[in-house]
């Protein structure tokens, strides 16, 4: 693919084959990854990658947890709810996805579902799991970095024909991802992704979620029309 091919093209993929992913591929999509910047070159970053039956362990053990209510335990901060134009756009996505799903606003049931999908890494057959260096957890810069790595690997599996989608859900309860993915207690956990072939018959994997436009993002100064 081309690089604007990738960029236009790629959306997070909630649907996934059954099907295998070559260690080999997920070593080519990491080394390109990687070559993301980072403050004075730190590469903060690591990556655990999981599949099998230690990924269907985590699967079941979020699974269980929260639907016994246990409180979330994720390590990387998650600040307060979002609200205003960011609650609008968090609302308005969701919107998009019920719609394609076919979730009714009062169907509980669907809707609690699509929430334990994100729990179970939206069975994706591979989850990385991002970690930095607990020493470096004091640092803003860290958090930037694995940001920008995190973004480069979705966008590389994309040009590979791999599907991805980062989420918090599937690290919330980090009990158990330490446990059966051995994280190292030197690791702060910060975010997973789920990767695999896409599930081109799932519809959630149809929608393209609405994006800002460069006008009203961006501020210009010092240019001339």
């Amino acid at each position: 693919m081309q690089f604007d091919d990738v960029l236009l093209g790629r959306r997070s993929v909630r649907g996934y084959k059954p099907d295998p992913v070559p260690k080999s591929l997920i070593e080519e999509i990491l080394t390109l990854a990687m070559r993301s910047p980072s403050s004075m070159n730190t590469q903060p970053w690591n990556f655990t990658v999981i599949s099998g039956e230690p990924l269907d362990l985590i699967r079941a053990g979020n699974t269980e947890r929260n639907i016994a209510g246990v409180p979330h335990s994720r390590e990387f901060r998650i600040g307060e709810a979002f609200a205003g134009q960011h609650r609008d756009r968090q609302v308005g996505v969701a919107k998009q996805l019920f719609a394609a799903m076919g979730i009714a606003r009062e169907d509980k049931e669907m809707r609690m579902d699509w929430v334990l999908r994100g729990f179970r890494q939206f069975d994706a057959p591979v989850c990385v799991i991002i970690t930095y260096d607990r020493v470096l957890a004091d640092s803003d810069d860290t958090a930037f970095d694995c940001g920008a790595v995190t973004t480069a690997l979705v966008n590389a599996a994309w040009s590979r024909g791999l599907g991805a989608v980062i989420n918090s859900q599937g690290i919330m309860q980090s009990p158990v991802v330490r446990e059966h993915a051995n994280i190292a207690d030197d690791q702060v956990i910060m975010k997973a992704v789920a990767l695999g072939w896409p599930d081109d018959s799932f519809p959630a994997n149809a929608v393209v979620s609405e994006r800002r436009s460069v006008a009203d993002a961006t501020s210009f100064l010092g240019f001339e029309d």
